[in-house]
């Protein structure tokens, strides 16, 4: 009997052939990459109905802890392009118990209520009622280009004696990515417009939009002499989740030394306003309510 083995070797040669050219197919798909994920960033506006001061996922809101550093020196600005002013340099030592140094607590039994991205003209006078009404001083966040515009708004608060913050010009979120020189324009030009309504106001604080903090912005601030605040209780109001989501939130995360984040601006905030009814005469029963202390207090 006769084998062919010239038969078998060519069909064994076939499945060879076969076989690496499959792997050779497998493998270069697997090299292949897969669509790129582009990060964004938005930047809120004080023109935008509902901007407001979230702080990042894990940021130190409600239940939180402050939020992890990952906007440091030479982090990209908006355009992409490495911040001017990066470096190794430590934040400094403020006394502040929060992320690079910012205020998270008013430091005694007090607890402070702030108001954040006003003025506004439907809202603000308002809260000014109910916190007159209740004999409550409070600290307002101001937004630069708001103060622009209604500086009889920033009249009312001084005349009230509360206490004034720096919020930035435009509620920029991403001011902290930004070169110094960007920043300390930012917060010149919003101090320049508080005290354009009251020439002699005295301006303790700078809130950074979003609770987004970095080192450049906390060291900005602190060079112009104002105190980096953050805070303790965020009730989300910013959501506009109705008065008595607001109420509760904010009455049963109240805490000695609690500084509770509130709007007076921003977006539809009689929710806010509604709320106060409710929550200024129960935080006075526990505690003493008082406007964050200026340089002169």
């Amino acid at each position: 009997m006769r084998v062919d083995t010239t038969g078998r070797f060519v069909a064994l040669a076939t499945l060879v052939v076969v076989s690496l050219l499959g792997s050779a197919y497998a493998l270069g798909r697997s090299m292949v990459p897969g669509p790129a994920r582009q990060a964004t960033g938005v930047s809120a506006s004080a023109d935008d109905p509902s901007f407001a001061d979230q702080p990042a996922q894990g940021g130190p809101g409600r239940g939180g802890a402050p939020p992890a550093a990952t906007d440091g020196p030479g982090a990209p600005t908006e355009s992409g392009q490495d911040g001017q002013d990066g470096g190794t340099a430590q934040p400094p030592e403020t006394g502040g118990d929060g992320l690079f140094g910012a205020r998270v607590t008013t430091g005694s039994a007090q607890v402070a209520l702030t108001f954040d991205d006003g003025p506004d003209p439907q809202y603000t006078p308002q809260v000014l009622a109910l916190l007159r009404e209740h004999g409550v001083k409070a600290t307002f966040c101001v937004v630069g280009e708001n103060a622009q515009r209604h500086p009889d708004l920033i009249q009312a608060i001084v005349a009230d004696g509360h206490t004034l913050c720096n919020h930035s010009w435009h509620h920029d979120e991403l001011l902290g990515k930004r070169s110094t020189d960007v920043i300390r324009a930012d917060l010149l030009r919003t101090n320049a417009a508080i005290r354009a309504a009251v020439p002699d106001a005295e301006i303790a604080y700078y809130r950074q939009p979003g609770g987004a903090w970095t080192y450049p912005v906390v060291s900005v601030a602190e060079e112009l002499g104002l105190i980096p605040l953050h805070w303790t209780v965020d009730p989300s109001d910013w959501r506009a989740p109705g008065a008595a989501r607001i109420v509760r939130d904010v009455s049963a995360e109240a805490q000695p030394g609690s500084i509770v984040l509130l709007h007076d601006a921003g977006g539809n905030r009689q929710g806010t306003v509604d709320a106060l009814r409710s929550i200024l005469p129960d935080l006075a029963a526990r505690f003493r309510l008082e406007a964050l202390p200026t340089g002169s207090a």
